[in-house]
């Protein structure tokens, strides 16, 4: 039976982002922008903004960096209010102060900045600069839905998942998880993949939970592309490919997904959709346990004990085991007693 994956349940707060002008044309401008911004063109100040804070064609300022977000939200650029608030809400070049954060969302916000909204709801959720309120945040991701912003779908369909500020309801989570797909959101999509898979929310469909797998994994999404592998390696909603699965697998790895190194290890252990090779094997378990990966772990005190790609050695072998068995995998403190007793 196919392993399925949880939910991704964690609200997401919207990163500093860009409006206007972007960053990779202002680059070229730097004296231009500085230029039009001394002259009350608020969206140029919000690119100088982005642009000291990234370091691109000017040095890398985090301090300047707010100062001219702030002169782009007096002037009217509810772009620059929200990364304001962002700065403010994170300490990053200003003092981390939660009721400025609370304050310039709220600005951009009413301004119409989805953004802003989708931030404001954040802090509503944990409660952020005052009181908790997840019905608030419910609202202002719901706002920011409707603007088309995909973190906002994408906490709205959590908080329905979770019965949040909103009355528990797996219809409505998956509306919301396709509407933060349809958007852009690669969280979204692995949410929709999930209740598919699961049949929650939406009718049980594999070929449909593949698709969606397959949309986030393309977006960058390694979680998905983990488990998109799962389902070609077991011909579940897609036809069984065992060299997808081990490019999928690698994806998902290069991505910091620990199971899809695991995974890929065994499939070059065993020579399946790849050519066999025992010392890269070794090195993807390594990879998956040194990062807290317990069946990595399990994987390469197997490979100690038996030598394969790597010298014989029962007390690496122990100590992977333990190391699985303190991870709270049974089967790395199953193998580390039968190991240690001499037991088979």
């Amino acid at each position: 039976m196919m392993v399925r994956s949880l939910l991704h349940a964690v609200i997401v707060f919207t990163a500093v982002v860009s409006i206007g002008i972007r960053p990779s044309e202002a680059a070229d401008q730097p004296q231009h922008l500085k230029a039009t911004c001394e002259k009350g063109i608020a969206t140029a100040c919000n690119s100088l903004g982005l642009l000291s804070m990234k370091g691109e064609g000017v040095k890398q300022d985090d301090v300047r960096a707010a100062a001219f977000f702030k002169k782009a939200c007096d002037g009217g650029d509810v772009g620059g209010c929200s990364n304001l608030g962002v700065m403010y809400a994170e300490g990053i070049g200003v003092p981390q102060d939660e009721a400025q954060a609370v304050a310039f969302s709220r600005i951009a916000c009413d301004g119409g900045s989805m953004k802003g909204c989708s931030n404001l709801g954040v802090m509503y959720a944990e409660g952020t600069g005052g009181q908790q309120d997840e019905a608030q945040a419910a609202d202002f991701y719901r706002q920011a839905c409707d603007g088309g912003n995909a973190k906002g779908c994408y906490n709205l369909g959590v908080m329905y998942t979770e019965g949040a500020g909103v009355s528990q309801d797996d219809v409505q989570a998956a509306a919301f998880s396709r509407k933060a797909c349809d958007v852009g959101s690669t969280k979204g999509c692995y949410n929709l993949g999930v209740m598919y898979a699961e049949g929650v929310g939406v009718p049980q469909d594999d070929v449909q939970a593949a698709g969606f797998y397959r949309k986030a994994c393309e977006g960058g999404n390694a979680r998905s592309c983990y488990t998109l592998g799962v389902m070609y390696a077991e011909g579940s909603g897609v036809q069984t490919d065992h060299f997808q699965a081990a490019d999928l697998y690698r994806k998902a790895c290069d991505g910091g997904n620990l199971r899809g190194c695991s995974n890929l290890g065994v499939m070059y252990a065993q020579g399946t959709g790849i050519k066999q090779d025992d010392i890269r094997a070794a090195a993807l378990y390594r990879k998956a346990c040194d990062a807290g990966e317990a069946k990595g772990c399990i994987h390469l005190g197997m490979v100690y004990q038996v030598g394969r790609g790597i010298k014989s050695d029962d007390a690496e072998a122990l100590k992977y085991y333990g190391k699985a068995c303190d991870l709270r995998e049974p089967k790395g403190c199953a193998h580390y007693a039968k190991l240690k007793t001499g037991r088979r």
